[in-house]
């Protein structure tokens, strides 16, 4: 397997060092990836850590030119069918997360059986999140995710209430209230480390798959 890194900020250089220590060769890390040969393109897998904004202007030229792509950057949930249907529609695989961190994902995976429990039992949910100052959209993509699994079950949209401060990497607190009692499930990544390591392992896992996924279908059984 060989890498592009697209997006060489914090995040760029974290998964760069992550490809170095697995011995996965960087074709290039760069913050213009449509200006890459096609040929080089081809024979790898993208990571994608940039701004909403530049992948909007991108997935495009990722789906015809990449065997596969990971996305890690988040903000473009209101375009999400177009892209995604964009990848299959290329035949090119796709993996793509609001959090790529395997602690987030088994998150997640819990809040799918505690919402389903307390589903009809007057529970009420709220969701804190809050990130570095340097984060361009809010709420996260992770705390979105997160209302999504809840109001799945319980049947109400959680109120999102978004913190920006210092250089926090990530903190998502979700908080299940009643009459009764409180639930609270939180996640605390203390560095982008966790971020990092999981789309590598995302990347590693399009050697062996083909399609559109979420990396919470790859991982969550």
């Amino acid at each position: 397997m060989k890498a592009v890194i697209s997006g060489y900020g914090k995040m760029g250089h974290m998964i760069e060092q992550v490809l170095i220590r697995r011995n996965i060769e960087t074709a290039c890390a760069t913050e213009d990836v449509c200006s890459i040969d096609p040929g080089v393109a081809k024979e790898c897998v993208c990571i994608d850590f940039t701004a909403p904004d530049a992948f909007r202007a991108n997935y495009r030229w990722l789906a015809e030119h990449f065997k596969a792509v990971v996305v890690g950057t988040t903000g473009w949930n209101d375009i999400e069918d177009e892209v995604t249907g964009y990848f299959r529609a290329c035949g090119t695989t796709m993996v793509y997360s609001s959090n790529f961190s395997i602690g987030v994902n088994a998150v997640f995976a819990a809040l799918e059986k505690v919402s389903s429990i307390l589903a009809g039992n007057g529970y009420t949910a709220g969701i804190e999140e809050t990130h570095h100052i340097h984060k361009l959209d809010a709420p996260s993509g992770t705390a979105k995710t997160m209302a999504e699994i809840v109001s799945s079950s319980i049947g109400h949209k959680p109120e999102i209430k978004s913190f920006r401060i210092g250089e926090v990497p990530g903190t998502h607190v979700v908080k299940f209230d009643s009459e009764v009692d409180r639930i609270t499930i939180s996640h605390e990544a203390f560095s982008r480390q966790g971020f990092a390591e999981g789309a590598v392992l995302a990347a590693q896992m399009t050697e062996n798959i083909k399609g559109v996924y979420t990396f919470k279908e790859l991982i969550i059984k």
